[in-house]
């Protein structure tokens, strides 16, 4: 739910703008935003040294400045080496040799460094020159945190960042685009990519519909039907495909869902009562009015399925809203995610308490002494994320043989799982630096040393395993496979549908219920609801859109698809369930091209914006 983070340089490299070496026909450019004050520069200084060996006239280097923050020596060694540059053409001599005195500069080090190259004293520079190397140290300082720069040094290959290990052979092996690293950067550059989910889960329902439609049809269908079972010694457990999909796969993704709202209400963007509120009160509006009017149109015998309304699909409303890019704020991004997000949790609540089969209590008491034992890992702490996922595990196992519909342990597992990093979280970051910084002086002793010693890697791993919250293990460790597997196999095994002509014969009022509910009732629900939160002074609406985007997201929420689709298969079966399905790919249609109508056309106030850190203060530590 966060804004995306730039990946690509925000200017390219100029040869009169910036400071290259190599020949501007070189195939390959590498763009290094660095600190003279940062250790870390120092050493990557040697590496670009001996790569430029290697790759002689096929590399093109440059190097853009970003001073550390509350550092003000970093400042003023990068200006000394642009005054160098504007005066005598020396920045690289003067480059060099500040790459080499740093990063802890000696007393009068730098006015050492400037007497040796013949630079004046700074009170005898040019004023006019002065004034344009700061500005022009400012000027690269920004444009690194424009092209996602937040550490240094930053290396950007052809443009593009780049993320990986910054040692010579990792470097060389990018510079060279071998397979494996293009295939690696391929795969990022898609799963960073907003719709790439919305996108799976098109193609997947698109060939859904084709094969269950095909010659092939019946023994598709069929597919999911048959029976898969885990046995241990005599025990047996047994699912069909399709239910192992919708009710074990599926609670992945409930359980990243509700991770990524609990995220968002401790330590993320609804962290205050107000901003929470906004969201909340629209996910409870655009609940209740679709229900109101399903309740108010479908035939009695229908009336159970009202759950199909309520809920949104995540994943396309999200793709369509970033699709939309830059007209789309980012805090209406955030209002649309976390609603559609809610109206999720709430539906796979409403599933477990009115699309569930009989209960039996004594495993309905096991899975309340499993949830306690939750809570009490939680309240310990245990920042392990291994102990929650194993009493996870067997909660989902309860609930099913419970009779509730075992999706709920997702929801439960995410809202007992800690968020919030521990509290000695200063204590454990120091511990971390003095381990790293006795390695980096045993370092010097190079004979019979390999690499860290094995003590200092495992201290490393315990301080990252202390430091990381369970909830943010689980939702990096999840959310790939909530993403690129379980949505679509989800859609491929649910999306089929079969036409035939009598598919509507007599459900005309099942049909319009599902496609009004959620057309309408969406929009109507979730505008409603945020215009009375910010009426009653519970909520306040942000100034960077107006209801009218406010209404476009609640169009666009209209999108049930997945959620609904489910909800469709526990009320529903055979024709009715086909119907309904029909009519969820109706409405989910109207519901994007509504919403991307109303969405078109950008907001009348601007978004603020906000200065980023400048060179004198507060830009990114290494």
């Amino acid at each position: 739910m966060q804004p995306a983070r730039a990946e690509r340089l925000d200017r390219p490299v100029d040869p009169h703008a910036d400071h290259v070496l190599g020949p501007p026909q070189a195939p390959i450019t590498l763009v290094e935003y660095g600190s003279y004050l940062c250790g870390y520069c120092r050493t990557a200084h040697e590496v670009v040294r001996r790569l430029r060996d290697e790759f002689g006239d096929r590399l093109r280097y440059a190097y853009r400045h970003l001073p550390l923050a509350d550092r003000a020596e970093a400042t003023r060694a990068a200006e000394l080496a642009e005054y160098a540059g504007e005066t005598g053409g020396r920045f690289w001599e003067v480059h060099d040799a500040l790459m080499q005195a740093g990063p802890a500069f000696a007393p009068g080090e730098l006015e050492r460094i400037a007497e040796r190259f013949g630079i004046p004293p700074r009170e005898a520079w040019d004023a006019e020159v002065a004034r344009a190397v700061a500005t022009r140290v400012r000027t690269e300082a920004r444009s690194g945190l424009h092209s996602g720069a937040r550490v240094t040094p930053s290396f950007f290959i052809n443009g593009r960042r780049y993320e990986g290990a910054w040692d010579e052979a990792s470097l060389s092996e990018a510079l060279l685009r071998s397979l494996g690293h293009r295939l690696h950067a391929a795969s990022v550059d898609f799963v960073r990519w907003g719709p790439s989910t919305g996108l799976l889960l098109l193609l997947m329902t698109l060939l859904a519909l084709a094969l269950s439609n095909s010659a092939a049809g019946a023994a598709f269908l069929a597919f999911w039907e048959r029976p898969l079972a885990l046995r241990l010694g005599t025990a047996e457990f047994g699912l069909s495909l399709l239910d192992w999909i919708n009710h074990g796969l599926l609670t992945v993704f409930f359980l990243v869902v509700g991770l990524e709202i609990k995220r968002e209400l401790t330590v993320g963007r609804l962290t205050t009562r107000q901003a929470a509120a906004l969201p909340l009160a629209g996910a409870a509006g655009g609940m209740i009015v679709p229900v109101l009017i399903f309740l108010s149109l479908a035939p009695e015998s229908h009336a159970h399925a009202w759950g199909m309304t309520m809920t949104t699909d995540t994943a396309f409303a999200v793709a369509l809203i970033v699709l939309l890019g830059e007209r789309v704020p980012v805090d209406l991004r955030v209002f649309l995610t976390a609603a559609v997000i809610a109206d999720d949790l709430v539906g796979i609540v409403i599933v477990a308490a009115f699309y569930s089969g009989a209960l039996h209590l004594e495993w309905l008491a096991v899975a309340a002494a499993l949830l306690g034992a939750l809570v009490a890992l939680n309240r310990a702490p245990v920042y392990r994320a291994l102990p929650y996922a194993a009493v996870g595990t067997l909660l989902w196992l309860a609930l099913h043989e419970a009779g509730i519909h075992p999706t709920l342990a997702g929801v439960l597992l995410a809202a007992t799982t800690p968020t919030r990093p521990p509290p000695n979280l200063k204590a454990l970051l120091a511990q971390a630096q003095a381990v790293i910084d006795a390695e980096t002086r045993l370092a010097g002793e190079a004979v019979l040393r390999t690499g860290p010693s094995e003590p200092a890697l495992r201290t490393l791993d315990a301080v990252h395993d202390r430091i990381e919250s369970p909830a943010s293990k689980l939702l990096r460790a999840l959310q790939p496979w909530s993403s690129y597997l379980v949505l679509p196999l989800f859609a491929l095994a649910n999306a089929g549908l079969a036409w035939s002509a009598d598919v509507l014969a007599g459900r005309g009022g099942l049909v319009a219920a599902i496609v009004l509910g959620l057309v309408a009732g969406k929009a109507i629900g979730i505008l409603a609801g945020a215009r009375l939160a910010v009426a009653l002074r519970v909520a306040a609406k942000p100034a960077t859109y107006g209801w009218r985007q406010v209404a476009g997201c609640g169009a666009l929420a209209g999108i049930g698809f997945t959620m609904s689709l489910f909800i469709a298969g526990q009320a529903l079966s055979g024709a009715d369930f086909a119907a309904a399905k029909l009519a969820i790919y109706l409405a989910s249609l109207l519901a994007a091209a509504i919403g991307l109508a109303i969405l078109w056309k950008p907001s009348a106030v601007p978004e603020p914006q906000v200065a980023g850190p400048t060179a004198e203060a507060g830009t990114p530590v290494s």
